[in-house]
Formats: structure tokens, C-alpha cells, sequence
């Protein structure tokens, strides 16, 4: 008799677990839409043309697909440019009066969607996916949505890190007159010898007139160029409130960022690279694989000619003796806190937005990348065949390349990680434009220039 008290009350207890259980993953079935009844699930999104479009036709199709059947309907209620959604967002943070009403979905980056959680808005997502489906996923992508309390809350979309853009026909000319080949470029060191030579190479064209050599290189950002060299070199930049430039490691990152400036190898502007390259002022640049709709397939000269050009584009660039690491970027879709039938339907239409069929028909021809294993190990392989541009084919080709062989780095997430970016940013090229200056006017090298700019740089 008490063997059958026992078993009694442990069977009770475990149907009573097993429906604790269900209730916290998957919430009861009054919380679950209702097809007869749907729940309205509003949406920001930062997309604009392309992807805007295609954006448009994969709500149009989970409406009336799976969100018809499980009675779940997506509203796209905003679309803008990334800064003015960041404004929103923030008078949303602080409260403010004028403020418009959250949205159930959002596009942002973890630094905004930070600024959200601390306000306790933001619904964590760990306990809409199991840990099998999560697993699907790259896994440094779903670790830059974690944040500060370790739970997911950026839910990865689409991804993009930084390639090698190269003008193969511009460089082809330069290759024929002095011998610098194509892999010279896999690594940074050999980027700055090419600059120098380069300079030097159109400089010798017009002998009568003095540095009017033409600029080989640029990057998008300098500030990604240090934190990632540091890191391929093994050590770290970026700390909490300040940047580590004192080291024997970073002095790397000075030479190669400096030293071809001053020597007249290095573009140094506030245009994007993909301008200078279409004018034809550099013939390479670090840039991101989101760019590659901004780089066409001809030069417009000042005189208004027009020459086609093929392009190369290459894995990212690894300092001598480094290990390969690239920067990944891009945000992803944040969820309001708010009701378990809300939150429910909000990450179903996130599991279904990312599965491989759905993902790739959203980044395809845009440079942007996908975020499943399987979209990367089998879906890429097939969008290469058919992509429709030399570039784009080109670029997929280096993706899936990083992809296999790269770790990618995740930027910091914190309120003063922008301000030293832009101060860096701001800093750098203010002296690697004066220091250009000090060369033409003076009768000091660059070597001596960059030590007497670098001193001040850690000493300011």
C-alpha cells in the first residue's frame, strides 16, 4: 500500500513538473495567438531598397502562410535610416513625452538595443528557442546579441564583415610596370610597400611635376583596422575607457597606418572608399561586405572619360605573423517586452524570418551574409553559381572562404566605445594629414615624422 502511495504521488508530481515545464518554454494555450483571433505584431525596420523590398515580400508571405495558420500578423509601422530609428529609440529610453510607442519588433545594433534592455524594455530570447535550434546558428553571431546579463536580446538577421576591394585592372597596369603581384596585398605589411611603390610608380609619369603621385589605398574605418590588427597580433586595444596605444603591438598598427600616409601611398578622407574607387583616386580598400552595391564596374575620370574595370575582391588582410581574424558587423531584431503572446509571436516570425530559404532570399545580392551553418555550408555554395554580378560572385566566394578559415571579432558594447572610436578616427587622420604636409614642405623623411607625430599621439 504505501509502494502505491508512493508511486501515486511521485506520478503526480511529475505531471505537474512536466506542465511547469511546458509553461515556461512555450507558455499556456491562452497565451498562444488565435487564428480566429490574430494578435497584431508591429515592426521597425532600417532597410531601404533591395532589401527593402524583399523585406515587403517575406511579411507578405508569413502573413499569409504561417502567420495566417497560427494566427499571427506582422505591421511594418516605420521605415527609416538607422540614425533617425536610433533617436526614436532613445526618447523611447528616456521617456520622453514626445516619445512614439515601442514596437514588438525593432532592427538595431546591440549598442542601442543596450540603452533599451537597461530600461528593462527589451524581452530576453532564450526562452523562445531551444537550445538545438539555437545551435543552428554561427555562434559568435548569437553571442554579440548577449547582453550584459548574458541573455539574448539581439536576435542575428543578417551579418557583414570587411574584405579587400581591389580594382584588378588599375592594379594589372601597376603590376605590369613594377612586378608587385596580387598576393603581395593578403597581407598588410605588403598593402604598405604596394602603397609606397605605387606612389612612387605615378609620381615617375610626370617628371616635370612634383608629388603628384596618386594614392593606392584606404579604409572605411582605421578604427576597426587597429582593433582587429591588435587582435590577429594577440593582443587587445580597446579597454573599458581607454585605448591601448603604447604597446609594441599597436606601434605595428601606427606604422602600417601612418608611415605610407605620410609617403603619399594612403587616401585620407571622409569620403567612403567605394567614391574614391569609382573616380578612380585609389586602387584598393578595406571596406564592408555590405558595400559591394556601391562599387560599380567603371572609372569616371575628371575629364569626364569613362573606363570599365573589373574588380578583385579578397579574404581580409592579416598582419605578418598574425592569426586571421576579421571584424563581423551588423545588428538584428530586438523584441519589446511585453505579453507571453506578443513575445511568442514576435520570435516565431524571427525562426521562420531565418531559416536558410528565407535568410538567403534576404541578404542575396546585397553583400550582406547569412547567419544559419547551413545557409553558410550549403546554401552559399549554390548562390555563388548563381549570383548575378562578377562581384557579387567574387565576394560570396570570399565570405564562404572567412567563413571556414577566419574568427571574427565582436566589438565591445558599452556607452564610451563610440566616443573613443570617433576621437581615434578623428585624431589619427588629423595627423596623418599634417604629417603629409610636413614631408612636402619639409625636408624631414617620413620615418622621422611619424616618430615625432607618434610621440605626441601617446603623449598629447
Amino acid at each position: 500500500m504505501k509502494r502505491r502511495i508512493i508511486s501515486f504521488i511521485l506520478a503526480t508530481l511529475s505531471i505537474a513538473i512536466l506542465f511547469l515545464i511546458a509553461g515556461s518554454v512555450g507558455g499556456c494555450a491562452g497565451e498562444r495567438p488565435d487564428p480566429k483571433n490574430p494578435v497584431i505584431i508591429t515592426m521597425w525596420h532600417n532597410y531601404g531598397g533591395q532589401m527593402q523590398s524583399v523585406m515587403d515580400e517575406l511579411i507578405d508571405e508569413f502573413n499569409s502562410t504561417i502567420g495566417r495558420k497560427k494566427g499571427i500578423i506582422i505591421s511594418v509601422t516605420s521605415i527609416s535610416a538607422s540614425k533617425d530609428m536610433q533617436e526614436k529609440l532613445y526618447m523611447i529610453a528616456a521617456g520622453d513625452p514626445g516619445a512614439p510607442e515601442m514596437p514588438d519588433i525593432v532592427t538595431t545594433y546591440p549598442k542601442t538595443a543596450l540603452i533599451l534592455y537597461e530600461q528593462g524594455l527589451l524581452a530576453p530570447l532564450d526562452e523562445q528557442f531551444s537550445t538545438k535550434e539555437l545551435d543552428a546558428y554561427l555562434p559568435q553571431f548569437i553571442k554579440e546579441g548577449r547582453l550584459s546579463d548574458g541573455k539574448l536580446y539581439v536576435f542575428p538577421i543578417a551579418k557583414s564583415t570587411e574584405v579587400l576591394f581591389v580594382n584588378q585592372t588599375l592594379f594589372d597596369r601597376f603590376s605590369a610596370a613594377t612586378g608587385v603581384q596580387l598576393d603581395r596585398l593578403a597581407t598588410f605589411e605588403g598593402i604598405a610597400e604596394a602603397a609606397v611603390k605605387y606612389y612612387e610608380w605615378t609620381d615617375s609619369l610626370t617628371p616635370n611635376i612634383a608629388n603628384d603621385g596618386k594614392t593606392f589605398f584606404t579604409a572605411d574605418s582605421w578604427f576597426n583596422l587597429a582593433q582587429v590588427g591588435v587582435a590577429q597580433l594577440g593582443g587587445e586595444f580597446v579597454f573599458s575607457d581607454f585605448l591601448n596605444v603604447t604597446s609594441d603591438l599597436y606601434k605595428r598598427i601606427w606604422d602600417f597606418s601612418v608611415l605610407p600616409a605620410l609617403a603619399g601611398g594612403y587616401a585620407v578622407t571622409d569620403s567612403y572608399s567605394s567614391d574614391l574607387s569609382k573616380t578612380g583616386e585609389i586602387v584598393c580598400s578595406l571596406g564592408s561586405t555590405a558595400g559591394i552595391l556601391f562599387y560599380g564596374d567603371s572609372i569616371t575620370y575628371p575629364d569626364n572619360t569613362i573606363e570599365a574595370v573589373a574588380y578583385s575582391i579578397l579574404p581580409y588582410p592579416v598582419f605578418r605573423g598574425g592569426e586571421k581574424i576579421a571584424l563581423q558587423r551588423g545588428g538584428g531584431m530586438c523584441v519589446k517586452r511585453s505579453t507571453p503572446k506578443k513575445e511568442y509571436a514576435a520570435a516565431l516570425f524571427i525562426k521562420w524570418f531565418t531559416q536558410p530559404e528565407q535568410n538567403m532570399r534576404f541578404v542575396y545580392s546585397t553583400g550582406y551574409l547569412p547567419v544559419t551553418k547551413e545557409a553558410f555550408e550549403n546554401n552559399m555554395k549554390q548562390e555563388i553559381y548563381t549570383a548575378k554580378t562578377p562581384n557579387l560572385k567574387k565576394l560570396l566566394e570570399a565570405a564562404t572562404y572567412m567563413y571556414k578559415e577566419y574568427a571574427f571579432l565582436i566589438p565591445p558594447n558599452y556607452e564610451q566605445f563610440d566616443s573613443l572610436s570617433k576621437a581615434y578616427e578623428s585624431e589619427l587622420k588629423r595627423l596623418m594629414m599634417e604629417g603629409r604636409q610636413s614631408v612636402i614642405q619639409g625636408n624631414k623623411t617620413p620615418t622621422m615624422v611619424s616618430e615625432e607625430l607618434y610621440g605626441n599621439f601617446v603623449n598629447p
